[in-house]
């Protein structure tokens, strides 16, 4: 049954056919936070984006695709995202068991790059008949590729919300514009929550804000409008405030592994700053399963605790 505060969060998305607003449903109606109104998903791009000993070294269970899946389904996660080769060396065996989204572009570390870009490694077509409720797409604000990465977003958005898929972007603010600093900044992030929003995405992804301010201009609004940006909360709060006044789903990244009182932490300052949830990669899977089971429970534990 769909509650209240789903039916609230669909009625955001007044463009959308049913069949965009089914899978959005199956998303938030999945898993131990279903009907809450908040997600936490797995994400395993990182074996592409940061190569497999870097990623699955430290817990070698996790080079199987189907691990991922099983530690998705265990977990009672929202949705598992990935991209093709993995989602396709898995789909089958866990058919209808956990949402599937398909990271349809990507990206290596293998040289270094001031502007990075990514590839499509994916399509609608490969999302539907693999049976995923949405797409996953990267853009890099910052980037001097940035416009062609928001043509080609609008271009995949518009063919996944014709076949009633969700669209999430990761908005990652990074390239020879930013410095290293700007990449979380306060004010840079919320622009960069703001830039996927107006692309068309249901759901927005981006990194926690640090209480640095880049950009000159901003800052002096900031310092004028006395806009609270001490604590974790009140800048993630500002984040969801500047996606639509809260009005799309926006989910913060986990990052590198962390020391798990630190991240849970973190976690309720998102939670108390009105977030959605997060998407949890390397923190979970390079764990060993039992304390990644745990981690995750503890994690939306939170989520579904009063604010």
């Amino acid at each position: 049954m769909t509650t209240p505060r789903v039916k609230e969060i669909l009625s955001w998305y007044g463009s959308d056919n049913p069949g965009t607003l089914t899978n959005l449903a199956r998303l938030l109606n999945h898993g131990r936070l279903a009907g809450t109104g908040k997600l936490v998903i797995l994400p395993v791009d990182q074996g592409f984006e940061h190569g497999p000993a870097r990623s699955f070294g430290p817990n070698p269970p996790a080079y199987n695709p189907h691990y991922h899946f099983q530690l998705a389904i265990d977990a009672g996660v929202n949705a598992y995202a990935a991209p093709l080769g993995f989602l396709e060396a898995g789909a089958r065996d866990f058919a209808g068991q956990v949402p599937l989204i398909l990271k349809i572009n990507d990206h290596d570390v293998l040289l270094d790059e001031k502007d990075p870009y990514q590839a499509m490694t994916g399509s609608v077509e490969d999302a539907l008949r693999l049976g995923a409720v949405g797409i996953g797409f990267t853009i890099y604000p910052g980037s001097s590729h940035r416009l062609e990465m928001y043509s080609q977003i609008h271009a995949y958005a518009a063919e996944a919300k014709k076949n009633g898929l969700v669209v999430i972007i990761w908005s990652y603010p990074r390239g020879s514009g930013l410095s290293k600093e700007a990449e979380t900044a306060l004010d840079v992030t919320a622009y960069a929550a703001h830039i996927a929003a107006e692309l068309g995405a249901h759901i927005v992804k981006v990194k926690l804000p640090s209480v640095h301010l880049e950009q000159a201009a901003a800052r002096k609004v900031y310092e004028q409008e006395k806009i609270a940006i001490g604590t974790l909360a009140e800048r993630v709060r500002h984040v969801v405030q500047s996606t639509f006044d809260g009005r799309r789903i926006l989910i913060f990244s986990g990052g590198p592994t962390d020391e798990t009182s630190k991240f849970l932490e973190e976690v309720k300052a998102i939670h108390q700053g009105g977030g959605f949830g997060s998407i949890v990669g390397r923190n979970s899977f390079q764990r060993k399963k039992p304390e990644a089971l745990k981690f995750l429970h503890d994690i939306m534990d939170i989520y579904g605790s009063a604010a």
